[in-house]
């Protein structure tokens, strides 16, 4: 909770002539939330104007407000006093609508110092949400914290919501640009709350919170909750014709003046992670060091460890636990970093966080200043570093990839659900509709909230009302998107003062040079790194080889489209665990592995370089625990080699297969074939649709069947890439169908 100087400074423009603003209750009420927030943040705190012409709209005027306000401007205190002054006036409970636990957890122990009961449903407390629904049926909470997916769970929506809508005495949404699809993390289970607005009991005020939205975004979140017009993106009151007051947008100034910019241009990623194991101590406090994907936030923690850093790792796939723990470390200064991906953003409360660091550059200058805005809150000096590389584009064009499907897709989806007579899983809609698993839920998510369709016990429902396909709206999105690469494009070549740069992309009307950042006061880091981290990077990040696990379940629903696959794949089908050279998301590896297994790249035979890399796996691997680890225990040598036929870049697998069967003096046996029908086209976007393409392609030589059959021992099967991991498992099992006792795929790349 953020403590305010006893002299506040001004509010920002357009505060209001009503002629009732310095009535006795308004007084009286402006006494009484100092007196709350003494309790939050001490006893010399008092709120800024801005602060309390919100709380005022909020408690007075019962209005509905848009509060647009830097972090650490002190948002959470408006809610809280709020919520307190609202409660001593018999309202009902606050319900907040909150993104990450992170934040719940910092929230529900603010709220406790001021004597507010807090509680919380999420995924996380599963087993507590009858008890905490009884309390707040019994009017022993006042503030309630709810996942926005929560939102969108069926019984919660039909059994719960109702209540809460009927019962709540506030609304918050904090974070309120994940309900734009304009915005840099569009969610779309915020867009549920336009229900649950329009569920509320007339005068419940509504408070909606964001740190990070540009004039675009901050018109879009007004109009969608009901907190002002398409217009109404600007500082201070819009107008409103009701009598009432309209509703309040107060859009504050972004600067920081403890944060000082900076940008590094190296090389490359060897030169990138020198640096920060150099120069990691040399930065004040703690901080955060945040990567673009999971697998550079596991290579970066291993290697800073290694150089004798206190780091931890924190990305999406970090256990609950684990996340607490290192938030609780950060927190306490236990390690000098998280490295961590951007599911350490929003919510998460250090105001001492001294640095914050990027390797790499996200693709939006909205999501990088909301990230850095992490810094600085509660000291003198904090500083954010960017240092950007090649790779990072490559990268943004992979979640640029996930956006909004096409309208034919959209259609086959809701053609498929139209014509079941019973609820359609997710899982099961994969083998119907050829989109990934989690470009599918968000789409059903937003087709949900539009009425086409709806989310019941079982799976998805048509319903049956008209829907219409708004791709100038998602054209518009996908060009905002481009408009926001090219940003920070221009934000990395430094033409002028950096903060600058980021404020007026946020529509900042205050911006102007910070005279703190590297273009203003020139730079505080310099590019050298010592020969000895950059040796060690280097080693770090040409160490090559990572896992293939096996798929060992089909997926489900193939028998509607006549394939009698389900269950688990029987054991003596299987392949075994196998080697890739490294990930395509890689720092290390990875970098070079997107130039050659690029979309487009000419074909050839492979690099001599990456022949003695894998080398180096296969040698890793059979000195490895276990060695050459068989289906059902047991290690044996392979004895041969095989390949597999691949459409795009045949010389490539055909001269890795004969290379490594050269270098490992083994025969090379021969190659899985397509079927007649040739090549399989399309379908690579979830496992049902990439198995129903494969189920028939590929067929295994008589040749090569009687070499397996001489062979006597398991084979290493060859291929350039594993995306969905599908090709692996269906030559695998003809393989082993024709008698090779064990496969152990050897691949250059797998996606993840």
């Amino acid at each position: 909770m953020d403590a305010h100087p006893t002299t506040p400074p001004p509010g920002p423009s357009g505060s209001s002539d009503r002629s009732d603003r310095t009535s006795p209750d308004r007084a009286a009420v402006r006494e009484r939330a100092d007196e709350v927030l003494r309790r939050l943040a001490g006893d010399r705190a008092r709120l800024r104007e801005d602060q309390w012409r919100a709380i005022e709209a909020l408690v007075v005027d019962r209005r509905r407000a848009l509060v647009v306000q830097r972090t650490g401007w002190g948002k959470s205190a408006v809610y809280f006093v709020a919520t307190a002054l609202l409660r001593e006036r018999g309202s009902g409970p606050t319900v907040i609508v909150s993104p990450l636990l992170a934040l719940m957890r910092n929230q529900i122990d603010s709220a406790a110092r001021a004597g507010i009961r807090a509680r919380t449903i999420n995924s996380a407390n599963i087993d507590e949400w009858d008890t905490v629904q009884a309390e707040v049926a019994a009017g022993e909470v006042d503030v309630l914290l709810v996942s926005p997916e929560r939102l969108n769970n069926p019984d919660f929506r039909d059994q719960v919501l109702p209540k809460l809508a009927a019962s709540t005495g506030l609304l918050v949404v904090d974070e309120a640009h994940c309900i734009s699809d304009w915005g840099h993390d569009f969610r779309p289970d915020y867009r549920r709350l336009r229900t649950m607005l329009a569920e509320l009991t007339p005068g419940v005020p509504v408070l909606a919170t964001t740190a990070t939205a540009n004039a675009r975004v901050t018109a879009d979140v007004a109009e969608q909750l009901g907190t002002g017009t398409p217009g109404g993106g600007t500082t201070g009151e819009s107008a409103s014709d009701d009598g009432d007051g309209g509703a309040l947008v107060l859009r504050g100034p972004l600067d920081r003046e403890s944060l000082t910019l900076g940008v590094l241009q190296l090389p490359d990623p060897a030169h990138r992670l020198a640096w920060l194991a150099d120069h990691l101590d040399e930065l004040p406090g703690s901080g955060i060091v945040y990567t673009l994907t999971v697998a550079a936030a596991d290579e970066v923690t291993a290697f800073l460890r290694q150089r004798g850093h206190t780091v931890a790792s924190y990305s999406g796939r970090t256990e609950d636990a684990e996340r607490r723990a290192a938030e609780a470390d950060l927190l306490d200064n236990r390690v000098k970093a998280l490295v961590a991906t951007s599911a350490l953003g929003m919510g998460f409360d250090k105001p001492d966080l001294g640095f914050v660091v990027h390797l790499g550059s996200p693709s939006s200058p909205i999501a990088y200043y909301q990230q850095v805005g992490r810094a600085g809150r509660g000291v003198d000096r904090a500083e954010a570093l960017l240092l950007p590389g090649r790779e990072d584009e490559a990268i943004w064009r992979y979640f640029a990839s996930l956006a909004f499907p096409p309208e034919e897709q959209v259609r086959r989806t809701l053609d498929v659900l139209a014509q079941a007579d019973r609820p359609v899983s997710t899982a099961a809609l994969e083998s119907r509709v050829d989109l990934r698993r989690t470009r599918l839920e968000t789409m059903l998510k937003v087709l949900d909230v539009d009425g086409a369709v709806r989310r019941v016990r079982g799976g998805w429902t048509a319903t049956g009302r008209s829907w219409a396909y708004d791709a100038e709206r998602y054209a518009r999105v996908a060009e905002a998107r481009e408009s926001e690469q090219q940003a920070m494009r221009e934000y990395a070549a430094a033409g002028g003062c950096r903060m600058e740069f980021l404020r007026r992309r946020l529509d900042d009307e205050q911006a102007a040079p910070c005279g703190r950042c590297d273009v203003c006061a020139g730079p505080r880091h310099s590019p050298e790194v010592s020969a000895e981290a950059l040796e060690a990077a280097r080693a770090a990040l040409g160490r090559p080889g990572v896992e293939v696990e096996p798929r060992r379940m089909w997926p489900t629903g193939m028998e509607a489209v006549g394939i009698a696959l389900k269950g688990r794949i029987a054991p003596e089908e299987q392949a075994s665990t196998g080697r890739a050279l490294g990930r395509l998301s890689d720092i290390g590896w990875g970098t070079r592995l997107r130039a050659l297994l690029a979309p487009g790249a000419p074909d050839g035979p492979v690099p001599g370089e990456v022949v003695d890399a894998m080398v180096t796996v296969l040698a890793d691997w059979a000195r490895g625990p276990g060695g050459w680890a068989a289906p059902g225990g047991g290690a044996a040598r392979p004895v041969g080699v095989v390949t597999v036929a691949s459409a795009t870049r045949p010389q490539l697998v055909e001269s890795l297969g004969a290379r490594i069967a050269g270098v490992g003096r083994l025969p090379l046996l021969g190659r899985v074939e397509y079927g007649p029908a040739g090549p399989p086209r399309g379908a690579r976007s979830n496992s049902a649709q990439r198995l129903r393409a494969l189920h028939d392609a590929f067929v295994v030589p008589p040749e090569l069947a009687s070499a397996l059959a001489a062979a006597g021992g398991p084979v290493l099967l060859v291929d350039d890439l594993s995306d969905t991991g599908w090709t692996i498992t269906v030559a695998a099992r003809l393989l082993r169908r024709a008698g090779a006792e064990g496969v152990l795929p050897l691949v250059l790349a797998v996606q993840a």
